[in-house]
């Protein structure tokens, strides 16, 4: 079974749930059985490389608020995801474009480390205060979830994968996802935001149980587990 998950490294409700998927998926009865591919979603794909401004500034001029009520809204969504066991760290987070981590995490899943990197880049954005569009801070967090360093710097020089993080957008538009955390399963099932693990774990049973049987056109003579 296939679960494609379209996100966003700026996302936070991306990153809890992210927490709720492995909780859901852990208590999966078929979860060896179960294919996640990370797919790639910007929120603002037209952001500057670094915003220059702590973040509750820049979410009150997006929502036409003050900047403490965003700072509370910052502090809510912190307690979250602490439940989840995450650490935000909205204080020192730097906001600024995204692009190229998704195009790392391309390459992640050629070398088959592609979870492995988006919690690299989930941590050093909402933990870390790192800024996820600066190649230096790529280099290094590339590098810490085992890529090798070669096939990094020449992805960060060149721009490769940016037709794959683009053709990804274009599935989500093309799905009706416009929102992320979006999960789908096998291009059939689809769930919106952080639902609770207890949600989250329906979908993969229900996926599970939807998954089409081999449609048999013509039978002839052959042999089985009894024997022919």
């Amino acid at each position: 079974m296939h679960v494609e998950i379209w996100s966003d490294i700026a996302c936070p409700w991306c990153y809890v749930g992210k927490r709720r998927f492995e909780a859901a998926l852990a208590g999966f009865e078929h979860r060896d059985e179960v294919r996640v591919t990370w797919r790639s979603f910007e929120l603002d794909p037209h952001a500057p490389l670094d915003r220059g401004e702590d973040a509750a500034t820049h979410i009150a001029a997006k929502l036409g608020t003050t900047r403490e009520r965003a700072v509370a809204m910052q502090q809510n969504m912190a307690e979250m995801a602490a439940g989840d066991g995450l650490d935000f760290r909205f204080d020192i987070s730097r906001g600024g474009n995204t692009f190229d981590a998704h195009r790392l995490v391309h390459l992640a899943a050629e070398h088959g480390s592609q979870d492995a990197m988006k919690e690299r880049l989930f941590r050093a954005y909402f933990t870390e205060g790192r800024l996820v569009a600066d190649h230096d801070v790529l280099e290094r967090l590339g590098r810490e979830a085992g890529l090798p360093e070669d096939a990094v710097r020449e992805l960060l020089g060149s721009e490769r994968y940016a037709d794959e993080v683009r053709d990804d957008e274009r599935t989500a538009a093309s799905l009706g996802i416009t929102a992320v955390p979006f999960f789908v399963v096998d291009r059939a099932l689809g769930a919106s935001g952080a639902q609770a693990p207890e949600v989250l774990g329906d979908l993969l049973r229900r996926g599970w149980a939807a998954r089409s049987p081999v449609t048999v056109v013509a039978a002839g003579e052959s042999c089985g587990v009894d024997g022919c």
